[in-house]
């Protein structure tokens, strides 16, 4: 729900702040004072268009906070997290802003956000019914789940078999269609994958190939130099006048003719004898190693068209031989899936029929629930407009046959008539605002304690009522905040007085410019406010008694 509400420099509102509760509160006020910018400023916070106009003359930007408990309701906690958004202590902080320059930036839990987020997450906080623009019951798309909520669990079972499968028929269905548009393009795409498959095998890349290419290619231009070198190290180890193994071989001779005198020298004359070992094991593999280097230039030339080969495969292919093999190994699968084109085709229309017979069964089943329980529905929904003066006014539920969608194969939308002899049109074509908001209270009090927004928002929902009618209005107000946080903006003292809250928008001067507040009203504040709006300015005992009256106190 909405606990607390802050706005600044909106319009002739300089700074307004609001904490609300549950159930039933009421927002009253003088005609001008400026009841219709609170809706203004609720709108805005929840994503409604940004306009320039409403930042106070003189003020940088225009701003609305709004604070959100939703500690009540984990059913949303899904919903959030799909829009990226996390509770901080069963909380969520919303920012909207927008700078006289023009510009808007909206924010959640102090994150930057687009508009588009705050306007998803309205559509889950709040339902608003009155003048303004986005009445949800005026898009018959809203329809179908207004019924299914009424319906309860017995809509919710057939719902979610409809999903599921609907889900498997789309995952198959697209499979098809995924070969039908391969089959299109078959020879160009098998062309394709064959030469690619065969040039890729015909080269038979191994993983770490360039790494050992490179080294071979390294030697075997620098074949002279190795040689050289090599030739140079086994002159001086073993195969000089002069060398290091008879130097070495003397010296360990030495050494082991001392020994004979002073056994303290065996470590020493056996560190000499393993250096001569050493010594005899690096020369044969040097001597290994001059008789294996091959100067064959053709082998130059065979590493080098390799190298390169394998370069240009990875080029094309993947970064490494690892991501060529499996480019290779995806395109000969789906070379395979091409080449069996006809018997996956066949295989796959079998297992669309099927999810197809499936679905059409559960959708069914669905238009079947919602069909016999459509008239209960009605009579539950007109017991409610009776008692909200519109006992003339004509409710009908219209199921027709659509595509099957994750919501079944129903287009339902409620037809509305106000007036006796006409015949029930759709909502959006023939309600006025009022009527509309009164359709939705008495939708609202059929639904009452089920599925829904935690907030409702009713915009002068009494207009054009009086006496029994408008009391009716508040009663089914305050019945409706047992379940949900209600907000109205009324000027009927018969509703303001059935809410548990109520506050005072009151308009007035400071500094020459024009100013509204919004004023939390004790008990005696409601009764002098409920006379108020009896008597108009002049406020009589008379009108003070009746307004205790009407509040019960």
């Amino acid at each position: 729900m909405i606990s607390e509400l802050r706005v600044e420099n909106l319009a002739i509102i300089h700074h307004v702040e609001l904490s609300f509760n549950g159930g039933f509160s009421v927002l009253t006020g003088e005609t001008g004072a400026g009841k219709s910018l609170m809706i203004d400023a609720l709108e805005l916070a929840l994503g409604e268009r940004a306009d320039t106009d409403l930042v106070r003359s003189g003020a940088p930007k225009a701003s609305v906070q709004l604070v959100l408990d939703l500690a009540a309701r984990p059913d949303l906690l899904n919903p959030l997290s799909e829009l990226g958004l996390e509770l901080e202590n069963g909380q969520l902080f919303l920012l909207r802003e927008v700078f006289a320059e023009g510009r808007s930036v909206a924010r959640v839990n102090g994150r930057t956000v687009p508009v588009s987020t705050l306007k998803a997450l309205g559509k889950m906080i709040v339902d608003l019914h009155g003048q303004h623009q986005h009445q949800a019951l005026l898009d018959p798309l809203t329809h179908v789940g207004y019924l299914d909520q009424w319906i309860g669990e017995e809509a919710e079972v057939a719902l979610s078999l409809v999903e599921s499968t609907y889900s498997a028929y789309a995952q198959v269905r697209e499979r098809m269609n995924a070969l039908k548009r391969g089959l299109r393009e078959r020879e160009q795409r098998l062309d394709i994958l064959r030469f690619q498959v065969n040039e890729i095998r015909s080269f038979s890349p191994i993983e770490g190939e360039e790494e050992e290419l490179t080294a071979t290619l390294s030697r075997l231009k620098n074949l002279e130099r190795i040689t050289q070198s090599v030739r140079t190290a086994l002159a001086a180890l073993s195969e000089g006048e002069v060398n290091a193994r008879d130097m070495l071989g003397s010296g360990s001779s030495a050494v082991s003719d001392a020994l004979r005198f002073d056994p303290s020298l065996e470590a020493i004359s056996a560190g000499i004898e393993s250096a001569v070992v050493n010594l005899d094991e690096s020369v044969h593999a040097l001597s290994d190693y001059v008789e294996r280097l091959d100067a064959d230039p053709t082998l130059l030339d065979i590493t080098t068209e390799r190298l390169d080969g394998l370069r240009r495969l990875k080029r094309k292919y993947g970064e490494t031989e690892a991501a060529v093999l499996a480019f290779c190994l995806t395109a000969e699968s789906e070379l395979a899936t091409l080449e069996d084109a006809e018997a996956s085709e066949e295989s796959l229309g079998q297992q669309l029929s099927a999810a197809e017979e499936a679905l059409t069964s559960a959708c069914a089943k669905l238009t079947q629930v919602r069909r016999s329980k459509a008239d209960a529905f009605v009579t539950s929904v007109r017991q409610h407009l009776d008692d909200l003066s519109m006992g003339k006014a004509r409710l009908e539920v219209s199921i027709k046959p659509s595509e099957p969608t994750s919501l079944g194969a129903d287009s339902v939308e409620f037809l509305f008539s106000a007036n006796a002899g006409e015949p029930p049109k759709p909502l959006a074509k023939i309600a006025s605002g009022g009527e509309v908001s009164r359709v939705m209270l008495a939708l609202k009090s059929a639904l009452a304690g089920r599925a829904g927004v935690p907030t409702l928002l009713f915009d002068e929902v009494d207009t054009g009522l009086g006496g029994k009618a408008a009391a009716a209005v508040g009663r089914k107000l305050a019945a409706l905040g047992a379940f949900y946080q209600v907000i109205a903006i009324s000027h009927l003292p018969q509703v303001a007085a059935c809410a548990a809250h109520q506050y005072r928008i009151e308009k007035r001067e400071e500094a020459g410019r024009s100013q509204t507040s919004v004023v939390p009203l004790s008990q005696d504040d409601r009764v002098e406010e409920i006379a108020r709006m009896l008597a108009g300015d002049q406020v009589t005992e008379i009108a003070m008694a009746n307004a205790r009256e009407l509040l019960g106190c």
